[in-house]
């Protein structure tokens, strides 16, 4: 089996790589990839390993799931990217800034980002730990976890995907997913070297990643800001994607700075 992860590419120009969560694949970035390519980006989700027809990896954590960032990147002969990360995919897309400076030239986090505490892992990972637990199918758990985890403004099209994308995870990778999330521990002094431009989106009714948490890690990242979206959940740039991709394009559009 090939180590290069699955992925989805549409449209030339600026490479945007798309890192999806635990809760879903690369189709959860699925509006985004027409909206960047049609802006003018090559825009590129992938599967994270052991989702879609993406090996799995063994640790699962993040520094085998930033190597086969980085085995994508040079297949696709990128030398700078900007990353936009949801949920752990915000946490890789850090990892990456850390381990790979020069390659990433922006950063947009998105309902995940920084370390979760005590709060965070019983809101966003332990009910979702349970629900396997109990034995509930991926379908069922997905219904409830978007019950429990969007916003009252969510775009409903957006929450049927979010329930679609999550059901046809598999089981044990998901498990994998959640308890990498949990151990995620990249300290305060180490998130201050991550030097590049960023862009942090919450939801204002993010149990999972609240705006506060976020709104932390703005103060410890030295170039970062945050954009709050009304009555949205976990899944911004699903519950509300016309704010998260105005937003997106806005901060694409600005002069970026040397990566040296």
């Amino acid at each position: 089996m090939s180590l290069l992860p699955s992925f989805s590419l549409l449209g030339s120009g600026p490479t945007v790589l798309l890192l999806h969560d635990a809760d879903g694949d690369h189709l959860t970035f699925a509006p985004q990839l027409e909206t960047l390519a049609a802006a003018g980006y090559r825009a590129v989700a992938w599967d994270m390993p052991g989702y879609g027809r993406s090996a799995p990896v063994e640790p699962y954590g993040f520094k085998g799931l930033a190597q086969r960032c980085l085995l994508l990147l040079d297949a696709l002969r990128c030398d700078e990217v900007t990353l936009v990360g949801h949920g752990l995919g915000a946490m890789l897309a850090l990892e990456l800034a850390l381990r790979a400076p020069l390659r990433v030239q922006r950063l947009v986090l998105s309902a995940g980002g920084p370390p979760l505490d005590t709060a965070a892992v019983a809101a966003w990972v332990a009910p979702r730990l349970a629900a396997l637990d109990e034995g509930l199918s991926m379908a069922e758990l997905a219904d409830r976890a978007v019950k429990t985890a969007a916003g009252d403004a969510a775009l409903p099209e957006g929450l049927q995907l979010a329930r679609h994308c999550l059901g046809r995870v598999s089981a044990a990778t998901y498990r994998h997913a959640l308890q990498a999330v949990a151990g995620f521990a990249r300290s305060a002094p180490e998130l201050m070297r991550v030097h590049q431009a960023t862009l942090l989106i919450a939801g204002t009714q993010d149990r999972s990643t609240p705006p506060e948490a976020l709104q932390a890690l703005a103060h410890v990242l030295p170039d970062a800001r945050l954009l709050q979206l009304r009555g949205v959940g976990h899944w911004p740039q699903l519950e509300d994607p016309e704010g998260f991709e105005a937003a997106l394009l806005d901060f694409l559009a600005e002069p970026g700075k040397p990566l040296h």
